[in-house]
């Protein structure tokens, strides 16, 4: 069972579902109910306020949420005393994403690189920051949340930084760490029986436009993946492996992931997150032999044996956004969708609506996902170019450089 709504549970879910998984969602927000429903049951929070109730009347074998939220809710406790598996971490583990000067100081402990930070409760404090400190900072909550009261903006310059901060809101106050240039790349892997397990290597086109420009959209317009359980490029090496024996100590077992940056010829550490998410999660699940093998022995924190499919080394993600995004307060009608022909790879909705006749139409302003694997990366674009063409909605876009900048994750070392 998917915790979530939109392309999360459907990408995750029908992968799953084509490996003759039996698969629902709990649908934990009032919008994206479509897509997880053409996958299989769907449960809505309004009707299951605890979900614990719903897993006695229908009890899974795994829950793999969307979002580390869960884990704020009410229900949370019972939720783990129940005994269903979850994908993800809990207790300490939790932290890892969730607060970020927390993965700050785990880093020192274990003499991870990572960049000059600082958390400043409110506006003065962090322009004393700036002051005795002066740099460009990219700005994020302390908390990590969707719900956050900042989300990411990143300041290239010192003045940028001055700038935002007379704007940002100093609810929860601000994490401040330092901007290190474009030059991201990420690892993702398991934690299973004490042991790392390496996946892939990815890259997110974060920004909203061509380019690389535009402001760092909520989600990522755009991602790749490299079957990566070898770790090419060192990153699990140099920011997860020296993890270990804090993973062991916590208990940790579920996914993480590191954005990493390149900078002064090694990888320092941006940010963890424990979930594997909507741009990469499919693409890996797609990649193994026995994704729901992976899913259950991970939440149960068994030793794994993870094999690939032949042939699916890569894997690209395009985004489909709708009109106004990504500024959210842009507000349009729902606008009909249409698919132009029969697509060959996967396309995962997100924002949508079925009508009475069986058309689509926007209810939001990520309309959908389109995924391909092949065994060469230009196959993966190429496929995925071709697939998101089929789609038209009034004033929508999409990235059109999509592995053409940022990749591969070390200058001048071939993926």
């Amino acid at each position: 069972m998917a915790f979530g709504v939109g392309a999360f549970p459907q990408g995750i879910l029908k992968v799953l579902r084509e490996n003759g998984v039996a698969v629902s969602s709990y649908l934990t927000r009032d919008y994206g109910h479509y897509p997880p429903s053409l996958e299989g049951p769907c449960y809505g929070h309004r009707d299951f306020p605890n979900p614990c109730e719903l897993l006695k009347k229908h009890p899974v074998d795994v829950i793999i949420p969307q979002s580390i939220d869960w884990a704020q809710r009410p229900w949370a406790d019972e939720l783990m005393r129940c005994g269903t598996p979850i994908f993800c971490p809990t207790g300490e583990g939790l932290r890892l994403e969730r607060d970020r000067d927390f993965a700050r100081r785990l880093c020192q402990r274990f003499k991870v690189p990572f960049p000059a930070s600082h958390v400043a409760r409110n506006r003065l404090e962090a322009e004393e920051i700036v002051t005795r400190d002066p740099r460009p900072y990219v700005l994020k909550n302390p908390l990590c949340s969707p719900f956050s009261p900042v989300h990411t903006i990143v300041c290239e310059t010192v003045d940028d930084t001055r700038a935002w901060l007379e704007r940002i809101d100093y609810a929860e106050g601000v994490f401040m760490q330092e901007y290190c240039g474009r030059a991201e790349a990420g690892h993702i892997a398991v934690v299973s029986n004490g042991r790392l397990h390496s996946l892939v290597t990815n890259q997110e086109y974060k920004r909203a436009f061509d380019g690389n420009m535009g402001i760092v959209a909520g989600a990522p317009l755009g991602g790749l993946v490299q079957r990566d359980p070898q770790d090419r490029y060192g990153i699990a090496k140099d920011l997860l492996v020296p993890l270990l024996p804090w993973f062991q100590e916590v208990d940790f077992h579920g996914p993480v992931q590191v954005t990493a940056i390149w900078r002064d010829n090694q990888w320092n550490v941006l940010e963890y997150n424990v979930r594997i998410g909507i741009t990469s999660g499919p693409m890996i699940l797609r990649m193994l032999e026995d994704p729901a093998g992976m899913l259950c022995g991970v939440s149960r924190n068994s030793a794994l044996d993870l094999r690939f499919k032949p042939g699916l080394d890569y894997g690209c993600s395009i985004t489909h956004a709708g009109y106004g995004y990504p500024y959210v307060q842009l507000q349009g009608p729902q606008l009909p969708i249409e698919i132009l022909g029969q697509p060959d790879c996967d396309i995962y909705l997100n924002e949508v609506e079925s009508q009475g006749d069986g058309s689509l139409r926007t209810t939001g302003h990520r309309i959908a996902d389109v995924v391909s694997l092949a065994n060469t990366l230009e196959g993966a674009i190429e496929q995925c170019y071709r697939n998101i063409s089929r789609l038209r909605c009034v004033g929508s876009y999409y990235r059109t450089d999509v592995g053409k900048s940022l990749w591969p994750p070390i200058p001048n070392i071939p993926a």
